[in-house]
Order: structure tokens, then sequence, then C-alpha cells
């Protein structure tokens, strides 16, 4: 039988995990440079780094539910590390049946198309924006162009060169130039979907678990801050907010474990896969911009504060809404996919979702 539900124990341990090593002022070194190796090593040590790749390949066999549990929880924690990256690049390693490294891992690209073209001396070369957590993985999995299909590679940090960029966290992601040999590649079959597809999904997923993580943040400041004699939490308008807040992520936490649901029970190349996924992005999409702002006019002025922890979770929403294709993209290729399968198909396929 296949499993959707995540298993608790897994879930329970990552979030006791995170929640002791994960402080704000740990995410807040880390984005000043300073690697959290102690987090990392304890979620290596845990086997949530490599949960998607077999047993057999020396991972934790963990099913496709539990990983997307493991990445909602790096949603929930800001975690400065490269969990849900290397959570994913491990499953397309596997998947393509090569070898998977240890260490933290990167993906690229996640910000456009781009693919790493072959030059004539063999090696690869081109340029990607904002790549995750690329100043401390010790490996990129990157899509790489072929003669006909887009293949997939593995490069180490040699062959990358870090730049800088706009609109990054800073000390965790940068743009990077990669010229250099990849150590292994799949060249069979056509890899953009499955990282597309994928990588959108745990966008969705780490939305989905910082929007839970601001919603209880912001009722706890609401019944702790007084205005006019009383906790703000008891003013209409607040109460409004917070409700509309909690709509938002209870939203983008659905759209994302029907994406899940579809990818357990359909596979990737299926085309409810395609909707559910689609329709996940877009929705936490949204939520992530009305949920962000919900929640720094609950808290006023102290929400931007670098003390204060609510930014290190919008930061990464206005980031992560953007990465595998913003919510703008999603809806035209949705559109276009409704309108190519026919009136006829369109109930059964939103009733299969």
């Amino acid at each position: 039988m296949l499993m959707i539900q995540p298993d608790p124990i897994i879930v329970e341990t990552v979030d006791r995990l995170l929640g002791e090593q994960c402080s704000a002022d740990v995410i807040n070194a880390a984005e000043d440079g300073q690697w959290p190796a102690s987090l990392w090593q304890s979620l290596e040590d845990a086997g949530a780094t490599q949960a998607w790749v077999p047993e057999a390949a020396g991972g934790g066999g963990a099913s496709i539910a539990d990983g997307f549990a493991i990445t909602r929880l790096a949603g929930k924690h800001a975690v400065p590390v490269p969990l849900a990256e290397t959570l994913l690049a491990g499953y397309l390693l596997a998947a393509a049946g090569l070898e998977v490294p240890t260490g933290p891992l990167t993906i690229a690209p996640v910000v456009g198309e781009t693919e790493f073209r072959p030059s004539a001396q063999g090696s690869f070369e081109g340029s990607a924006r904002r790549v995750p957590c690329v100043r401390n993985a010790g490996f990129m999995v990157a899509t790489i162009a072929g003669d006909a299909r887009v293949g997939l590679g593995l490069f180490d940090r040699s062959s990358w060169r870090i730049g800088e960029g706009d609109g990054i966290v800073k000390g965790l992601d940068a743009n990077v130039h990669l010229h250099g040999e990849a150590i292994a590649i799949a060249d069979t079959g056509d890899w953009r979907g499955p990282l597309l597809l994928l990588g959108a999904a745990v966008r969705s997923h780490q939305i989905a678990g910082a929007l839970e993580h601001m919603l209880a943040q912001s009722i706890e400041y609401a019944q702790m801050r007084n205005q006019f004699g009383r906790p703000i939490s008891k003013f209409q308008a607040v109460q409004h907010n917070l409700a509309v807040l909690a709509g938002e992520a209870a939203a983008a936490g659905a759209a994302a474990d029907g994406a899940m649901k579809a990818i357990v029970l359909h596979g990737l190349d299926d085309t409810r896969t395609f909707m559910a996924v689609a329709s996940a992005k877009i929705r936490a999409g949204e939520a992530a911009g009305t949920g962000a702002a919900i929640a720094h006019q609950v808290h006023g002025a102290i929400g931007f504060t670098r003390e204060y922890s609510l930014h290190q979770r919008t930061r990464r929403l206005w980031t992560w809404r953007d990465d595998f294709h913003p919510e703008r993209v999603w809806a035209d290729r949705l559109g276009r996919a409704v309108c190519a399968e026919g009136a006829d198909r369109l109930w059964p396929s939103l009733t299969a979702l």
C-alpha cells in the first residue's frame, strides 16, 4: 500500500531537532556567513538529509510523504542550510541511477529554465541565478543541455564561481557561473520536467510551513501586545486579519498536500500531477503575498527588525514564491493545459486531484 501520510515519528523528530537547534540567532549568523555545522551534522545524523534516497543506495528510504513533511518543517523553521535542496537533489540522482554524495547539495536552476551547455573541451558552461545555499554546498545537481533532451549533471564546487545577485538571502544564496566537467551525467530521459515539478511542490510545502509558523507567531504577539488597555487580539480588525491569515495558511497547506498526493498516486508524468502541482504553486504563492502582509501588519514595526524573527520567514516567502516559476507562469501553463484537454475533460480532471 502507498504511504500518503507522513510517519509521525519522523515529523516529531525533525520538528524537535529544528526547534532546538535552529534559533533566530543561528539563522542570523548563517546569513552573515557562519555555516551552522552543528545543525547540519544533526540533520545528517538523524537521516533527514538523505531521507528520499533508497536504502539500497545508502539513504533513509523514506516515503514521498515523509520527504515533503521534512521540507515543510524546513520552511516552518526557516532552516539556513540546504535541507530541502539536498532532499530534492538526492531524489533526482537516485531516480537517474546516479550515486548520491554525502554533504550539502544544491540545485540549479531555480530561477528560469537555463541549462548548462557542453563546450568543445567536454566540460559544461553557463550561469544560474540565485542558487540556494551555494556558498556552502559541496555539490550541485543541474540540468544540462543534450542533443535532443535535457539531461542531469552532478558537479562539485570546483566547477563553479560564486557571484553576487539582487533579491537573495545574504550569506546563503548567490548567482553562479559554472565552467567544468560533470562528475556524473544522466543523459537518458528528459529531466527538466521532473526537476521543475518536484521543485515547485517542495517550495509549496516550504511556503505552507513558513505560513504555519507566522500564523502562530502573529496570534501569540496579538495576545501579548496591549493597546488602549487591552490585547490587540481583542480588536475586531485584528481578529479579522488573523482569520484571513489562518485561511491563507490552511489553503496553502491543503494545496501542497494535494500536490504531494498526486505525485504519490500518479507519478510525475501524469497530467493530473501537473495540474495539482501547478495549482499548489499558484495558491501557495498567493498565500505568501497575502500572509506576509498581514503578519507584518499585526506586528507593526517590530516585524522588520533584525532581532525579531518574523523577517526570516517573510523574506524566504518572497524568494520561494518565485523559485521554480512564480504563480503567473504556472497560471499560464495551467490555463493552456486545461484548454488543450478540452471542456469535456475539465470536470473529471478537477475531481481527480
